[in-house]
């Protein structure tokens, strides 16, 4: 078979075979087969993930089949999904019933599946995952049995399995809480970081979403707030960005120049502090409103690596500064900006957000820039305030790691061995992640 990469290209497998169902009984089938044979299936959305967690040697399933909106109830604001939609296909399935998403991450790529497998999530502080917003979740078990749960139904696999790693079974359809359809208006600014640090707390109370970057080797960060609006109500004189003003920000300034600048300083690592410099200025000074997933989103062209924890949100101020001494310290030269957000805390088990309101920092390098000295010490600083990785991003913790971060690990790990007693799911991730 031929070779399967993720989106950064890092990480590799080649499949025994790759399976394309285009129903749930075809999925079926598959997970009853490797059950019988003593073999293994591995589901696979859009490759977004940072770390080895869709690897497999065994029968890599493609979910691009079981795709689109299976079902809407416009009063209770529900929609089901099928388990291979991608999330940028999701705002046009919703768009003639007057719905949204609640609340999205900057990138839109991955499945509906994948991203709430590996707990992908936005910011504000008043807003969970997306798995948060998961109501209903249809699986394939590892006998091939099809099982529905939600918060009544099977309700012990519901509480585990919005975020389930891939471990649990096939995710076929989710069903998800949306509410009407909404616009952002969004103001991007650059600011002294000690300033952002200083508020921080204050901002993500109040604000609705608040974000922000720090150039490492700066004393700017770049914020972003983004206020939500009932649709066709924004402020007066705030428009959509013009075709121009998005090709001139987001694709030649966030893209296609930085790709190009972070060529040149792997190669010339001594420039990166004024190069940095010199971002900080070019980006992040303006302010518009659209629809609310054209804000959310953004293109990500740039090829990268990265690492995100989620710390007590109280905690994030501390460990920044914390992780600005060690760069100095190391004489590490970081050209990718670090990215500082915020959610809200759930009950789901194995969500980084699981009982305590969370704020995440992730850190990137070029995928041309080796990482590890600087995600390694990062980590350091990260587990000292009690952090938990992102599933999908590069961490290095292994499964007697995990045991004092998840309190709900072992109800995670009952309902495993009930739902895939074989590990017909398995692979050399979860081998390492879980007991």
């Amino acid at each position: 078979m031929s070779e399967w990469r993720n989106w950064s290209g890092d990480q590799r497998c080649r499949p025994s075979a790759v399976a394309r169902p285009n129903t749930v009984a075809d999925v079926s089938a598959l997970a009853a087969t490797a059950s019988a044979s003593g073999g293994t299936v591995k589901a696979v959305g859009a490759g977004h993930s940072f770390t080895d967690i869709a690897l497999t040697n065994g029968v890599q399933v493609c979910l691009d089949g079981l795709s689109g909106l299976l079902t809407v109830d416009r009063k209770a604001k529900l929609v089901t999904l099928a388990g291979g939609t991608r999330l940028h296909e999701i705002p046009a399935l919703l768009a003639p019933y007057g719905l949204a998403m609640e609340n999205l991450g900057d990138i839109d790529k991955q499945s509906i599946a994948g991203a709430i497998s590996t707990g992908t999530h936005g910011t504000g502080l008043k807003f969970g995952g997306i798995a948060a917003q998961v109501r209903a979740l249809t699986l394939v078990a590892g006998s091939g049995d099809v099982v529905h749960c939600s918060a009544t139904e099977n309700a012990h696999i519901f509480a585990v399995a919005r975020v389930g790693l891939g471990a649990l079974g096939i995710i076929t359809s989710v069903t998800l809480q949306c509410v009407d359809a909404f616009m952002l208006h969004a103001v991007e600014r650059p600011e002294p970081l000690a300033d952002v640090l200083e508020s921080w707390q204050q901002r993500i109370s109040e604000l609705d979403h608040f974000e922000f970057y720090w150039f490492p080797h700066t004393e700017t960060a770049l914020t972003k707030t983004n206020t939500r609006y009932a649709a066709g109500s924004l402020p007066a004189g705030v428009a959509p960005l013009s075709t121009a003003s998005h090709i001139f920000a987001d694709v030649l300034i966030s893209n296609t120049m930085f790709s190009a600048l972070c060529n040149v300083t792997g190669k010339l690592p001594s420039t990166i502090p004024g190069v940095n410099k010199m971002a900080s200025r070019l980006t992040g000074n303006r302010e518009f409103g659209d629809v609310s997933h054209k804000v959310f989103a953004t293109p990500r062209s740039v090829r990268f690596r990265e690492m995100e924890y989620a710390l007590p949100v109280e905690d994030i101020p501390a460990a920044l500064g914390e992780l600005d001494i060690m760069i100095k310290r190391r004489g590490l030269q970081i050209s990718f900006p670090v990215e500082v957000r915020s959610a809200a805390a759930d009950t789901i088990a194995l969500s980084t957000s699981n009982g305590r309101q969370s704020g995440y920092i992730a850190i990137h390098q070029h995928i041309k820039t080796a990482p590890f000295e600087y995600f390694k010490a990062a980590e350091e600083i990260f587990l000292s305030h009690g952090g938990r990785p992102h599933w999908g991003k590069w961490h290095f913790l292994q499964s007697k790691d995990f045991a004092a971060l998840y309190p709900d690990l072992e109800k995670f790990c009952r309902v495993r061995d009930g739902l895939d007693a074989k590990r017909v799911f398995s692979n050399a991730c979860l081998d390492r992640v879980l007991p």
